[in-house]
């Protein structure tokens, strides 16, 4: 199969799978839809190179996963998945779908604090410099 077919069936099955959200995706995608969350705007079944995310914002370069009862099967094929994702410098979060369901606020939260720079803490005067 060619890079480009495959390309496009790629945006195909992410096509069809924004039609096809679980519930849970879907109870997810009402708080992260329309820049809800601090603004920042997110995509649901998104193609990433080779796979198709649940959820990203490209902005903060963060990817964010809805895990149901099948993916303890899938695990070892997760963890490849991630890693490919942060060699393409993208963070993952992945959230169970009882979390979601059941902590909607905590889910939320640790989505905000994962798009929220980090405070960088202050050089001492003088570091970095040289004395010439």
């Amino acid at each position: 199969m060619g890079v480009k077919k495959y390309k496009a069936g790629l945006k195909h099955k992410a096509r069809r799978l924004r039609k096809e959200l679980t519930e849970t995706e879907k109870y997810l995608w009402k708080y992260l839809r329309d820049k809800q969350i601090g603004g920042f705007k997110f995509r649901r079944q998104q193609p990433v190179g080779r796979y198709i995310v649940d959820f990203i914002n490209f902005e903060k370069k963060l990817v964010i996963e809805v895990d149901g009862g099948q993916h303890s099967i899938y695990k070892k094929r997760d963890i490849i998945r991630d890693k490919y994702l942060k060699k393409e410098g993208y963070r993952v979060l992945r959230f169970w779908d009882n979390e979601v369901l059941n902590n909607i606020e905590g889910v939320l939260e640790v989505i905000m604090q994962n798009l929220s720079p980090s405070p960088q803490p202050s050089p001492l005067k003088g570091e970095g410099e040289r004395n010439n």
